[in-house]
């Protein structure tokens, strides 16, 4: 058994849409990145990576590489599942928190995990899907972004 942990943040701005888990919520501002900055499906990409003892999402998807320029994270999640099957590792569970303090994504959680049990072809039970606030403390707290936390293990 294998445990990996992933975490990814990206700041808020103007003139992007707010994509989280694969799904577009609605919003005025989006998250600024090369790709489409779902923090997210970015962290559960670092979290499946590292629990196979690999190197982080930007060493095989860099921000550099103007073939990832708007990319959907779902093709990110698709690929680093093709990377880590290849060491021969399957999936157990994956356990993520979406930190921001609005908007409320509650009503998107069952789409978002949708999306990435298909991309990861994985059971909808072995995908945990939670958000929180930070309660207005921090630059998170203050509406500057939005973080993703999470875990999983692999066998």
């Amino acid at each position: 058994m294998r445990v990996g942990f992933g975490y990814d943040v990206h700041r808020f701005v103007k003139g992007r849409k707010l994509i989280l888990g694969g799904v577009e919520v609605k919003y005025p501002r989006g998250l600024e990145g090369h790709s489409d900055a779902d923090v997210l499906c970015h962290s559960i990409s670092d979290a499946l990576l590292g629990a196979a003892g690999l190197k982080d999402i930007g060493h095989y998807f860099p921000n550099t590489d103007k073939k990832y320029k708007n990319i959907s994270s779902l093709v990110l999640l698709k690929e680093s599942l093709r990377i880590i099957s290849k060491k021969k590792f399957k999936i157990v569970n994956i356990d993520s928190t979406v930190i921001l303090e609005e908007p409320k994504i509650g009503k998107y959680r069952k789409k978002m995990n949708k999306n990435i049990t298909k991309a990861l072809k994985i059971a909808k039970g072995q995908l945990s899907i939670k958000a929180t606030t930070s309660e207005g403390l921090g630059s998170i707290g203050m509406k500057k972004g939005c973080c993703a936390y999470t875990i999983c293990s692999l066998k």
